[in-house]
């Protein structure tokens, strides 16, 4: 029969038990050093427990993350996050935790005073307890808890339900975003012969982007206007289902007076819209006229100017 030590406060309860955890044991020998050496955090090995694995992290001098003080900080994680993610899946457990008491061979229990199941699904697949045993309690020889400089703990984990959940969205809003400006120089543009040109691959909010020019305009700008565009340089890279919001500023250089020709946009980018631009960005009587300075000895001058404001993902 169980001895039941109960503790309100935390909602946590304990008691005492013969039987050994049925589904994890983590002995740590010298754990003295584990402070002495700077690991604030260990964690354990995998383990399977109702087809799932796990895992435990253990705070020897309690988690400081979480302001706790003077307390072990012990935690039950669902490792396999990414399954939670494909399938949206919610796994209801009952867990608890043991500390092996060496001197009279039998574990201190602790869990959820309410018996309750906790939740593990894509946005919460993290339980324990902060306070799981005050170090003095925990050092205390009489306790048997530390012997040696050793201690002994364990886990078991028990699935009580299963459901799978509907779709969810994360968005991430930039603060203080930095733009990112690139400058790309066209040679001999005359001569060109291409559709359409592409500068070279350039970085802005952790993706590749590049500018499109088509000399001779596209679609409702075909044979008028030059066309310009700023255009994911893989869409492929994004994960499934995930959109990011761009200000961006294209400017063809005015390389005599700086009198630069530019267009300011704001525009979701994702793998099914991976560009944006101006079909008639400007008319191609301009463009070459020697007085506007947007071709100077046959080189053209194209600048953008790129800022990631958000990004939206599925989870």
């Amino acid at each position: 029969m169980a001895t039941l030590v109960s503790d309100n406060l935390d909602e946590v309860e304990r008691s005492i038990s013969d039987t050994a955890p049925s589904h994890y044991i983590l002995k740590i020998q010298s754990f003295s050093l584990l402070s002495k050496n700077g690991i604030e955090k260990y964690e354990s090995g995998e383990f399977q427990a109702g087809g799932y694995k796990w895992k435990l992290v253990l705070y020897p001098n309690g988690n400081r993350s979480r302001n706790v003080k003077e307390h072990l900080s012990l935690y039950l994680v669902f490792v396999d996050v990414s399954s939670l993610f494909r399938h949206g899946l919610e796994v209801h457990a009952d867990f608890r935790f043991f500390l092996l008491d060496q001197s009279k061979d039998n574990y201190l229990v602790v869990h959820d005073a309410k018996e309750k199941s906790r939740r593990f699904h894509r946005l919460k697949h993290q339980w324990g307890f902060d306070q799981l045993i005050p170090i003095r309690s925990f050092n205390d020889v009489s306790n048997g808890y530390l012997l040696d400089d050793t201690c002994v703990f364990g886990a078991e984990v028990f699935i009580t339900k299963e459901t799978s959940s509907g779709r969810a969205e994360c968005l991430s809003v930039m603060k203080d975003a930095i733009g990112c400006k690139h400058v790309w120089k066209i040679e001999n543009f005359s001569k060109l012969e291409s559709e359409y040109l592409e500068s070279q691959a350039f970085f802005s909010g952790d993706q590749k982007w590049k500018i499109q020019l088509y000399p001779k305009g596209r679609r409702h700008g075909s044979g008028t206007h030059i066309s310009l565009y700023l255009a994911l340089e893989d869409p492929a890279t994004l994960t499934a289902g995930s959109k990011m919001f761009v200000e961006f500023t294209l400017r063809v250089l005015d390389q005599m007076q700086s009198r630069h020709i530019a267009g300011k946009v704001s525009h979701w980018f994702s793998e099914s819209s991976p560009e944006s631009g101006w079909a008639k960005f400007v008319s191609l009587p301009y463009f070459y006229h020697t007085g506007a300075g947007c071709l100077v000895k046959d080189i053209c001058m194209v600048e953008a100017e790129v800022i990631v404001h958000a990004v939206a993902s599925i989870l």
